[in-house]
Formats: structure tokens, C-alpha cells, sequence
């Protein structure tokens, strides 16, 4: 806190040291932008005394951020219920949402006023790129008859966060984690309780350490479920003639 608090206070004496120096001269000149910048590195060298520590502060802010945006809407959950809770939550995010019966809502979409469908369920969801994490889920389990889910490219989004999905069990049945980087095995295998999945994306999962394999034992986790993920698995569709030799294993002497 006295870390952030000093950093606020000398981001105001760099605001009206720029101030100062932009009303001394009407106009800009190439050495006065060239004093500008002068006085910032010595003003980010006087009061950092590291990268480290800037890092460190740059980071600081950008989780408050996040924590911020995944704030619990309680309050709309009372007078509203979960529906309108859950379609504010992606809309604030900059997702889109589908009521039942319904076209797609978007954040930049005007003449919809989602405080009229308070009693019509969400059956979609579309949360791509949203900083969604494990605290911002909690506006989105309640949707009991959600249908379509789509988290790809969410960058918070971890094993931990799969966990929770076992809440959605009894309606999911399109689920896309494309392209989450934080998404591993662990994670993956706690998708077993979603039986209903008939459409599951794990494409693109840079910390699943062995994806050909994965694929193989999610598709036999979930039966019923269309698991795409073809990229990972072009190793597993060589013919007999083109696979490497498994110097491995006894059989290939």
C-alpha cells in the first residue's frame, strides 16, 4: 500500500512537471519534446531505482484490474436473479450473450434493455478474449440451462477454473477452450463430470505438454463428445510406414 500510495503521488509531480514545462512554451518545439523526455527518464530513474520495480508495480495494477472486472454482482443477483446477472457480467466484459428465443446481445448493440428478460434463461455464451477468471465464474454457474460456452483466448483462465464446471453438468453441450494459456492436463481431466458435451475445442493448449495423447484420453472420457483438437494429432494419423521406429521398446529389434 505505501508502495502504490508513492507511486500515486509521483505520478501527480510528473503530470504537473509536464504541465509546467508545456505552459512555458505555446508550441512544442524538437528540443523542448526532447527535455520532455529527458525529464521523464529522469524522473522514472529517480523514484524506480529498478525494472524490478516497476515490473512489480505495473503488474500490481494490472491484477487489480482483473480482480475488479470478476467482482461478484451481488447486489444485481438479488433484484435481478441469475440471468440478467450473468448477461451483465460477459457484457461488462465485452462478450456477447444469448437469451432463449432470443438473437445475440453484444456490448455495442443499441435498443436492448436485458432488464425486460429477467425470467428468460441464458442458453449461450460467448466469453472470447474476456478477462474472465476462477472469482468471475461465480456470475456464470448459475445459468442452469446454458448450452453454449465459449472461453477461448481467455488468458486467466486455469486448471482451477475448470474445476467449477462440473456445475454447468446438466445443460452444457458446446465448450471451447481454444487457445487458453494456462489450460493444462489437470485441468482438462476435470471435465469428465460435463457427460452431456456433444462439441468440446482444446485446440491450440500451449501448456498441455503432450497433446496427441490428451485428445486420445479425452475423447475416451467423454464418449459422446466431438473433441477437436486435429492439429495436435496429425503425428497419430501417419501411416504404419511413415511412423518413427520406437527404439524403446523391445518388440522393435
Amino acid at each position: 500500500m505505501h508502495t502504490m500510495h508513492f507511486l500515486h503521488l509521483g505520478a501527480r509531480e510528473w503530470h504537473g512537471r509536464a504541465r509546467g514545462t508545456h505552459s512555458m512554451s505555446g508550441l512544442a518545439t524538437p528540443d523542448s519534446n526532447r527535455e520532455k523526455k529527458r525529464t521523464l527518464l529522469q524522473f522514472l530513474s529517480d523514484h524506480f531505482h529498478d525494472v524490478q520495480t516497476l515490473r512489480e508495480y505495473l503488474l500490481q495494477k494490472q491484477i487489480s484490474k482483473v480482480s475488479m472486472e470478476n467482482r461478484s454482482y451481488r447486489k444485481i443477483q438479488e433484484r435481478y436473479g441469475p440471468y440478467i446477472t450473468g448477461a451483465q457480467f460477459i457484457l461488462k466484459q465485452g462478450g456477447a450473450v444469448k437469451f432463449q428465443g432470443r438473437d445475440w446481445i453484444r456490448p455495442n448493440d443499441r435498443g436492448h434493455s436485458i432488464a425486460e428478460l429477467q425470467k428468460v434463461p441464458v442458453e449461450a455464451v460467448d466469453a472470447s478474449g474476456c478477462a474472465i477468471n476462477y472469482q468471475g465464474l461465480s456470475n456464470l454457474l448459475p445459468l442452469k440451462e446454458l448450452q453454449f460456452l465459449s472461453l477461448q483466448r481467455c488468458p486467466n483462465l486455469d486448471d482451477w477454473c475448470l474445476s467449477r464446471l462440473y456445475l454447468l453438468a446438466g445443460s452444457l453441450q458446446e465448450l471451447s477452450l481454444a487457445g487458453c494459456p494456462r489450460i493444462s492436463e489437470r485441468g482438462l481431466a476435470c471435465l469428465h463430470h460435463l457427460q452431456n458435451l456433444r462439441r468440446l475445442d482444446i485446440s491450440d493448449l500451449p501448456a498441455v505438454s503432450h497433446p496427441g495423447l490428451t485428445q486420445i484420453l479425452v475423447e475416451e472420457m467423454l464418449p459422446h463428445c466431438e473433441v477437436l483438437g486435429v492439429d495436435w494429432a496429425k503425428s497419430l494419423k501417419l501411416g504404419p510406414d511413415d511412423q518413427p521406429p520406437d527404439t524403446s521398446s523391445p518388440l522393435s529389434s
